[in-house]
């Protein structure tokens, strides 16, 4: 329930609840008072310590609040390929299938309205900022801005045709610009670029890109080590593995951020560790085209920051990062038969601080402490799923969902309450999907 008080002191008062704080300590504090003032968490306290006034309160009884979920990779206008050309291996389901249509459908209103929808299904269940990489970067830029959305935007580069880059030979230039364009635009967009993959891209593009990233001191996104096809190929190519390739080209180092990684043994995860290289686990998206689960508990205990992706809904077939922490948690314990690996706590903390870590917004997001940007989500417990509660990180990762999200704060800007989109018009917004795959469907 949100009540207004006069005379404000701050913006939005947030009483009640259980709030997962997600620090470094993993505070948690019961009925806490939090208070948020231009865009910033102003303090978080204790009930009754305090007496506050404020624009808006939000009283979050039964309700559990923490910092909004942190997507490290997703190829947001694919929500429109979305069911398009299931169950088919990677290789098969790119060339043939993906890749074509995205040729002769993709386009820079097709890229806005997809980014439109994508975004709003992330804020409805819980996601605050997202590392995206697509064609026509600029247009996904320009809806996380209208919507209001916190993110990292890359521009995709690789060597061959693509919809938005004709002459590959202009991809420095390229690249330069769209740093140059949105670089201080809003707070809340950070541009970077991205790398499709080792076998898309010629070691000149990897490390032309990749220097650029460096000069501009911007995030370097790639795919990597994500089949056993990539690995043969790359290896027959240029007799190493992808990231011993990458390691030899001098791209891996703590400004890269490495997508997958499914396919490495112990001294490509070493070299990982070494050069500070984050890892975005996508395990959903991995295992519909059974591409390979990725060490992740190896990777971790190496020290490598390892943040959560839902990927593209081409390949997933949706963006609930609350979902993606239940298999992530449950795909390692089989894998390894340890139930004790990927616990609760850790996984919770993946899809936030160490997602902001993975993108370098740390000092931002990913976890609710004064002075950081207030990005906080709010879950309803009072649900009989979610009945009765007694580990509260065992329930966001095991049994809570997208659909528990009953409010949703970006920047200090309510922009999701009571589970209604505020800044979107979410009907018009699925009509002008609905009439691309309409296109699509008459091919």
């Amino acid at each position: 329930m949100i009540d207004t008080a006069q005379h404000m002191d701050i913006d939005i008062l947030i009483t009640g609840g259980t709030l997962l704080t997600m620090s470094e300590s993993m505070d948690i504090i019961e009925n806490p008072v939090i208070g948020i003032r231009d865009g910033k968490i102003l303090f978080v306290e204790k009930e009754g310590a305090f007496q506050h006034r404020a624009n808006e309160i939000i009283d979050a009884p039964g309700s559990v609040i923490m910092p909004g979920l942190v997507n490290t990779h997703t190829h947001l206008p694919m929500v429109c390929f979305r069911g398009l050309a299931d169950d088919l291996p990677l290789m098969d389901w790119l060339n043939n299938h993906i890749f074509p249509v995205e040729l002769k459908y993709v386009n820079r209103e097709m890229v806005y309205d997809g980014s439109m929808l994508a975004i709003a299904e992330m804020i409805l269940s819980g996601t605050t900022t997202f590392c995206d990489g697509y064609f026509y970067e600029s247009s996904v830029t320009r809806a996380a801005v209208d919507a209001g959305m916190r993110a990292v935007l890359c521009m995709g580069f690789s060597d061959f045709f693509t919809p938005d880059i004709y002459d590959q030979s202009n991809n420095i230039r390229i690249a330069e610009r769209f740093i140059e364009k949105w670089t201080g635009v809003s707070p809340l967009i950070t541009p970077a670029l991205f790398c499709h993959a080792p076998y898309t891209c010629s070691p000149e593009t990897l490390c032309a890109i990749k220097e650029i990233s460096e000069n501009a001191g911007v995030f370097y996104q790639i795919h990597l080590a994500e089949t056993k096809d990539e690995v043969k190929i790359i290896q027959e190519k240029y007799n190493r593995t992808p990231v011993r390739h990458l390691h030899h080209l001098g791209v891996l180092d703590d400004k890269t951020v490495a997508v997958h990684c499914n396919w490495v043994d112990e001294e490509e995860i070493r070299i990982l560790a070494d050069c500070g290289t984050k890892v975005s686990h996508n395990p959903e998206s991995s295992m519909k085209l059974a591409a390979g689960v990725a060490p992740i508990p190896r990777m971790m205990d190496a020290g490598i920051t390892v943040g959560l992706g839902t990927d593209g809904c081409a390949s997933n077939n949706d963006l609930d990062l609350l979902r993606e922490m239940d298999t992530a948690a449950k795909i390692h314990k089989v894998i390894s038969m340890d139930p004790t690996v990927m616990d609760a706590k850790t996984v919770s903390r993946m899809a936030t601080l160490d997602g902001a870590k993975v993108l370098g917004l740390e000092d931002r997001i990913g976890s609710i402490e004064a002075g950081k940007c207030a990005d906080i989500i709010i879950l309803d417990m009072n649900k009989p799923h979610l009945t009765p509660l007694y580990n509260v990180y065992s329930h966001i990762v095991y049994t809570a969902s997208g659909s528990d999200v009953s409010t949703v704060i970006i920047d200090g800007k309510i922009v999701m309450r009571d589970r209604i989109l505020l800044n979107m018009d979410i009907q018009d917004i699925m009509k002008r999907v609905r009439k691309i795959a309409d296109e699509i469907k008459l091919q």
